[in-house]
């Protein structure tokens, strides 16, 4: 995935509300609950034997490489309280809405006249709840890094740059060469 596509999974990390499991075989044994007893699947998952699966799960191993590690975790978060994530975004599609805070290079076409250089900016921004949801609905409907970024792009030129609709009519911004992006919702 992208910068925003990784930010979005970021932002519902965080919406959870116990941390996940420490140890190298409670996160295994979390990960088999979750692929309904089946360590074959895990160690598929993972790259790594099924016999190896099993040490974990009888802790006979403890500590795993640190690229394992990384990948356990990893896989873990993402199935972390997926009804909690579920919950936190429906309220930022519905109700909230989530607060994108980036540093890119936006760049704009408008009038003869005016400044169109792209140049980088440090912007925080709050965007409303239909934003949230098209950036949502477009994730769970494995749009590309792009359409996350025209989505996002939009969201702020309509609510940063054009003050939904009270100032610079007729401006589009050019959304590019992104630093950074924290998402929260």
């Amino acid at each position: 995935m992208g910068i925003l596509g990784d930010s979005l999974e970021k932002a519902a990390e965080i919406t959870a509300t116990r941390p996940i499991p420490k140890s190298a075989g409670a996160q295994m044994r979390f990960l088999v609950k979750q692929h309904k007893a089946s360590t074959k699947a895990v160690a598929q998952l993972l790259g790594i034997s099924q016999r190896t699966v099993e040490r974990y799960l009888k802790d006979q191993i403890k500590r795993p490489r640190k690229d394992l590690a990384a990948r356990i975790e990893r896989e873990v978060r993402k199935r972390w309280q997926p009804r909690v994530r579920e919950k936190a975004k429906k309220q930022a599609a519905t109700q909230t809405g989530i607060v994108i805070e980036t540093r890119a290079r936006f760049g704009f076409t408008a009038a003869p006249g005016t400044t169109d250089d792209g140049r980088i900016r440090l912007i925080t921004q709050h965007l409303p709840p239909a934003y949230a949801a098209r950036l949502f609905d477009a994730q769970a409907a494995g749009a590309s890094e792009q359409q996350l970024q025209n989505i996002a792009a939009e969201g702020l030129q309509e609510i940063y740059f054009k003050d939904r609709g009270r100032r610079a009519d007729g401006l589009q911004v050019e959304f590019t060469d992104i630093d950074y992006m924290e998402l929260d919702f």
